[in-house]
């Protein structure tokens, strides 16, 4: 299954890298305030869901673009979550830090993950139980003990101005805490460069489950945490999330305690 999915991912990288080379040329459309959808996302993701549903014709998705798909219910046993471009704004303006995100879940469980970067051709993939992998070779978070020796990732999803303020207040604590705070605008490739080592820990609130899914099993597979930020598990479901190797993990959640 893991194997069809990087299939899928090339495919619709295909898709991406093609239109990036002449951007004038890209529709797009805007869902909400600085949410925007192109129709490169649509036709990547479409590219995506052929393949995987031609090899498993009784799976369901859930996809950012077209949504969940009509078989999709409580007792669904295999789930592809599907982001197919992650960093659209990214994209649009030509700033070369996007990836496809693909996560299969199975009986609730994400069970296998990939994310893929098209423009450095990093493939990021890792199996419940089996590690994760950069380009096949095996990946390990970072051995840091302390968060002020960490470069960390965040992001922000446009919100309210209370969400707006809550994101400025956690920047300044981590930024003040750390060797620095970088919000690059891809949630998937942030989890996967704390997998990797890239970054020391990543934390944003208000993310869907294809913003994660993918990212969180490479963080856990590598030999890092990811939980929301009171501890729980439930991050699929809250959106937020807080992703590092151990140690480092334990102290970033102390510092955004009062944002749980």
């Amino acid at each position: 299954m893991l194997n069809t999915a990087v299939k899928a991912a090339r495919r619709g990288a295909a898709v991406i890298n093609r239109a990036s080379f002449d951007l004038d040329r890209v529709i797009v459309n805007e869902k909400d305030h600085n949410d925007f959808v192109t129709d490169v996302d649509q036709a990547a993701e479409q590219a995506i869901i052929e393949v995987l549903s031609k090899a498993y014709p009784d799976h369901s998705f859930i996809c950012e673009e077209s949504g969940a798909s009509a078989n999709v219910n409580d007792e669904t046993e295999f789930v592809w979550i599907i982001d197919p471009l992650d960093g659209t704004t990214n994209f649009m303006h030509g700033f070369p830090q996007y990836a496809i995100s693909i996560a299969l879940q199975q009986r609730g469980v994400v069970t296998q993950a990939l994310v893929y970067d098209p423009v450095r051709n990093d493939l990021f993939t890792a199996s419940k139980g089996a590690g994760a992998y950069l380009n096949e070779k095996r990946i390990r978070v970072n051995k840091l003990d302390r968060v002020a020796n960490a470069l960390l990732g965040t992001g922000y999803k446009v919100g309210s101005p209370a969400a707006l303020h809550e994101y400025l207040k956690m920047y300044g604590i981590m930024a003040e805490r750390s060797h620095g705070v970088r919000r690059a605008g891809s949630a998937a490739l942030d989890l996967a460069y704390v997998a990797c080592g890239r970054l020391d820990g990543f934390y944003e609130k208000g993310l869907k489950p294809w913003d994660i899914a993918a990212g969180a099993l490479l963080v856990t597979e590598a030999g890092g945490i990811a939980a929301e930020f009171n501890g729980e598990t439930k991050y699929m479901e809250s959106g937020n999330i807080v992703a590092a190797s151990p140690k480092v993990f334990g102290q970033m959640l102390g510092l955004l305690a009062e944002f749980a």
